[in-house]
């Protein structure tokens, strides 16, 4: 006779614990190697940074033991290391432009980052069930349609380095497009799980591609147009790529149709080349993309491909480098910094990083039993990976320059705000999605659910 017994899952806390302890050591350790190789002794703010980066991660950690007892034990360590290591960098660029530990740039995102997690656990608490967010799926795209034009507006619109995709109130000025790409999501989530039998049954099979009908569309021509109107009014090839790039790939996801990258890529380079021929500022995006090092253009991405390429295969070694003389090397050029002091095998051990957020988002993707949830948290991880893409691509003259910036390692509270309310939504997802299902089945049930309960991997 043969016995069945039920498997109750495992929450994983103290393997989070355990990587989360880890990561702060890296980070101590990281911190020390700048101060020995900048003055010869440990830095004056070595306490006061990894304490305060300390003291936040493990009150989230335990909030998450209370509040998401079954969330992906590898996304809060992942994100505190990536967070810590552009402290790290952002305090030794403190130091080498001569700025006070005690006012610097390192303080200032040390504080952001206090909010940002205090944020992200508000977000952890109130919102236990991921699938109460499916209610508000059209709120959601008026508001974040609200964001993405909100830098057009008189008066608080701001243009910064010739994009115009920030607002400013009072001192404090703010990036709305780092929030609409999360409640973007949340819209694109619930429309396509409620449309998608539409946009993937019906069509034309083409050369081996089945291509949608003519009037299925009308939502990626929305998309396409809104994304151009971001390019052109806003000038920010960044923030259009991944509001195009978020909606065709949830798209995708939906639907299981590769016809409809093709349909979206074919439309994107041609709106692309269309804003090129017509606008100027887009002609002189593309010529500094082409030639960095021409005489009479910026030259920041000229310094910023100088300073990986002296950082070698090793790099200089933290503290030893000089990546100060790159424009904005604290926010849009952070990845130059670390190239030059980590080199190419450092650089690559971050972009490691970033795969394991991704690859965690789908996994929680691939785990959650309801069709919101799937596309949702894939929404989220593509989001992610769009934007790293964006951003080292434009560095390294894969694309033209961008506005983004690196999440968790750059400079700026805008990014730090929504990217770790990014990884509070997946890791009340990815909660969800390893709970017994005897608890998953007591939460809210949306009504007209979809069906689908398995994404095919093909």
């Amino acid at each position: 006779m043969t016995t069945v017994s039920s498997f109750a899952p495992r929450t994983r806390r103290n393997v989070e614990l355990v990587l989360l302890l880890l990561a702060v050591g890296i980070v101590v350790l990281a911190y020390v190697n700048v101060g020995l190789s900048v003055s010869g002794a440990f830095p004056p703010g070595l306490v006061t940074h990894t304490a305060g980066l300390l003291v936040i991660s493990l009150a989230f950690h335990l909030l998450l033991r209370w509040k998401a007892a079954y969330a992906d034990p590898l996304l809060l360590p992942i994100v505190t290391l990536l967070n810590g290591l552009g402290l790290v960098m952002i305090h030794r660029l403190d130091i080498a432009n001569g700025r006070d530990v005690g006012s610097g740039l390192a303080l200032k995102q040390l504080t952001w980052s206090a909010l940002a997690v205090a944020i992200a656990a508000v977000v952890l608490w109130f919102l236990r069930d991921h699938r109460m967010l499916r209610r508000y799926t059209f709120t959601a795209a008026v508001v974040g349609f609200g964001l993405l034009i909100l830098p057009l507006v008189p008066g608080i619109g701001r243009t910064v380095n010739g994009s115009r995709i920030w607002i400013g109130l009072g001192p404090f000025t703010f990036q709305p497009g780092e929030v609409a790409k999360i409640v973007l999501a949340v819209f694109f989530a619930g429309y396509l799980v409620q449309t998608r039998d539409a946009l993937s049954l019906a069509g034309r099979k083409v050369l081996g591609f089945t291509f949608p009908r003519g009037r299925d569309l009308g939502p990626i021509i929305v998309a396409w147009v809104l994304s151009l109107m971001v390019l052109v009014f806003e000038k920010d090839l960044g923030s259009s790529l991944l509001l195009f790039g978020l909606f065709v790939s949830m798209l995708y996801v939906a639907t299981e149709r590769t016809s409809w990258i093709a349909i979206g890529m074919t439309l994107f380079c041609g709106g692309a080349y269309l804003a090129y021929l017509v606008f100027g500022h887009v002609q002189q995006r593309v010529h500094l993309w082409l030639d960095p090092f021409a005489p009479g253009q910026s030259d920041q991405v000229a310094k910023g491909l100088m300073g990986m390429a002296a950082g070698g295969l090793l790099g200089t070694g933290l503290g030893r480098g000089r990546p100060d003389l790159t424009y904005f090397a604290e926010s849009d050029f952070i990845i130059p910094s670390f190239g030059e002091e980590l080199g190419l095998i450092g650089l690559f051990a971050l972009l490691v990083l970033y795969v394991l957020l991704v690859e965690r988002g789908l996994r929680t993707a691939l785990g959650v039993r309801d069709g919101f949830g799937k596309l949702l948290a894939a929404g989220l991880a593509f989001s992610v990976a769009l934007q790293c893409f964006v951003v080292v691509g434009g560095v390294t003259r894969v694309i033209p320059l961008t506005g983004l910036t690196m999440p968790f390692l750059s400079y700026g509270g805008s990014s730090l705000l929504a990217n770790w309310s990014l990884v509070a939504l997946l890791l009340r997802i990815s909660d969800v999605a390893r709970r017994p299902v005897e608890e998953v089945q007591a939460g809210p049930t949306p009504s007209g659910e979809a069906k689908t309960e398995v994404v095919a991997i093909r």
